[in-house]
């Protein structure tokens, strides 16, 4: 368990510094976690910054629902992520797909070099997909995208652990895979055990923060 990365996800200052207290590795900064996690304000983005020093991403997501995004949408998200950019965040977290429920490459390709040298984290959009292997075939070959956050299309991690453990196994050594679902400081022991990922998620991986 010493090995392992607790990314905890938060949405706001308090909850940042609080994160970083109880432990976390690395924080996941959104709003409206009621909604899945939305962009968070640029004040809280700079706010965290300045205060914590644990590694830092910002999810770029302009509103809840689907993640299939209309022109005004993009240009919403360019903006979010210049923004984070310009302001030395180093990773960004996004997820897109097409009408059909399938990764939107062309679009992941553009926000990827908008975003570039930040890294870029694909999350749990990829549960929607029509196809979570092929999703991850398509998001392996595009080299900017370094980590994938994913429940296993279940919403708690534990629920499709078949499937959760044969993607480990296929793509454990192509990309970055974050389990994310219901991971508590209370059940993380037991999840480590069965999938002995490297890194994990969850809104209260180190405690709660509320």
């Amino acid at each position: 368990m010493d090995s392992i990365i607790k990314e905890a996800c938060v949405e706001g200052y308090q909850e940042a510094m609080l994160a970083e207290k109880l432990g976390a590795d690395r924080i996941e900064l959104c709003s409206h976690l009621d909604k899945d996690g939305l962009s968070p304000e640029r004040e809280t983005i700079l706010d965290v910054l300045s205060s914590i020093s644990i590694p830092i991403k910002i999810m770029i997501r302009p509103r809840s629902g689907n993640f299939v995004y209309n022109k005004k949408e993009i240009y919403q998200m360019e903006e979010e992520i210049s923004f984070c950019k310009t302001n030395g965040v180093k990773e960004v977290v996004f997820g897109v797909l097409d009408t059909q429920n399938r990764i939107d490459m062309d679009l992941v390709k553009r926000l990827s070099n908008i975003s570039y040298p930040m890294r870029v984290t694909f999350h749990k959009a990829i549960d929607c997909s029509a196809n979570i292997k092929e999703a991850f075939e398509q998001l392996i070959k595009c080299k900017a995208v370094t980590s994938v956050l994913t429940s296993g299309k279940g919403k708690f991690v534990l629920e499709n652990r078949t499937l959760i453990k044969e993607i480990i196994q296929l793509y454990k050594d192509k990309i970055n895979i974050i389990l994310a679902g219901g991971i508590t400081n209370d059940n993380l022991d037991k999840i480590h055990k069965t999938f002995h990922c490297i890194e994990y998620h969850g809104k209260k991986i180190v405690g709660k923060l509320c």
